[in-house]
């Protein structure tokens, strides 16, 4: 009969834990058995600290211990006291509104991360009188889509109370809270021409010196840029984050044409997801294929066969001038 192994014995109080075994401060190592070659420790991986301010003016915090978005506005809100339903969005190394410094799926190990967070509620009156109301949705990945980019002449663009990085609360007293910027952006889409709706619209606390500014961010190729190179950590929705080096250029260019094509079909702007999608492009070899996987993952975007055709295009055939 076989005998029950022993229970581990408990480690005492107040001893140190290596490798899940208690040793006494100061007790050298224990000889390796002869002809078996003694395990090496792990090696510690150092600690990821980055520094943080709220956008309006603070002081300087340190966060660390994050793996997502979620995660990260919580140890933002747990620095300065607040919740971390106060926060709309975060930019990096700058306190401005700035879309093309906004926090998406990668923060580089020395950038400054500056939380905007909830300012004055303000309600609209709009009226739909062409398909296209000029506005491109994003989210912050925690359950607030806000405004990335105004279309100059657009509908929106004429009401001027209404400003790039405004979250979007309610549709006609309708709560949008949690949900994602697809569905947003096809809500808007799908309300009626000619019928007035309301907008109610949360802007970003501002500090003295952004007050009285709207910002319209402008399409340029470094929207969502990471410096090339430099190591990155990237922010995952399931799974742990990782260190992995920066995009290259050619990473860069592909994922700012998926990123204009999800504006051109959605009405959306998503880095992280133009990312992930020129990687699925990048492992498929064809446009059927990239449209099962994508399907198998990112089904709830319900991509048009047409796009995802002109993604997997962007990313594998780019036309000349792209390269």
């Amino acid at each position: 009969m076989r005998r029950a192994g022993r229970r581990g014995r408990q480690a005492p109080e107040g001893s140190p834990m290596e490798n899940g075994m208690g040793q006494e401060p100061g007790t050298p190592e224990p000889p390796a058995a002869e002809g078996i070659s003694a395990p090496r420790p792990p090696r510690a991986r150092p600690r990821l600290v980055f520094h943080t301010q709220l956008a309006h003016g603070s002081p300087t915090g340190r966060i660390e211990g994050f793996t997502n978005v979620k995660e990260l506005y919580a140890k933002i809100a747990e620095v300065f006291g607040i919740s971390p339903t106060e926060i709309l969005f975060c930019t990096l190394n700058t306190h401005k509104v700035d879309m093309q410094k906004l926090l998406g799926g990668q923060i580089g190990l020395e950038d400054f991360i500056f939380a905007h967070v909830r300012g004055e509620t303000k309600e609209v009156e709009v009226t739909k009188t062409e398909d296209a109301l000029g506005l491109t949705i994003t989210d912050n990945g925690a359950g607030y889509a806000f405004i990335k980019r105004i279309k100059e002449g657009s509908i929106i663009n004429r009401i001027q109370t209404v400003c790039v990085g405004d979250s979007i609360e309610a549709i006609n007293d309708h709560t949008i809270v949690g949900c994602r910027h697809y569905e947003v952006a096809r809500m808007l889409r799908e309300l009626p021409r000619a019928q007035p709706f309301t907008l109610r619209l949360v802007q970003p606390k501002k500090a003295f010196d952004m007050i009285g500014q709207r910002t319209r961010s402008s399409k340029t190729p470094s929207e969502g840029k990471v410096a090339t190179g430099k190591e990155t950590l990237r922010l995952r929705a399931q799974g742990p984050a990782t260190l992995e080096e920066g995009p290259s250029p050619f990473e860069e260019e592909a994922a700012r044409r998926v990123d204009d094509l999800l504006e051109s079909y959605m009405g959306i702007r998503d880095s992280e997801l133009a990312s992930t999608m020129v990687e699925a492009a990048k492992g498929s070899p064809g446009a059927a294929q990239l449209a099962r996987g994508l399907d198998s993952v990112l089904g709830e975007f319900a991509f048009p066969q047409e796009f995802v055709a002109e993604v997997w295009a962007a990313v594998c055939h780019p036309k000349p001038g792209q390269e």
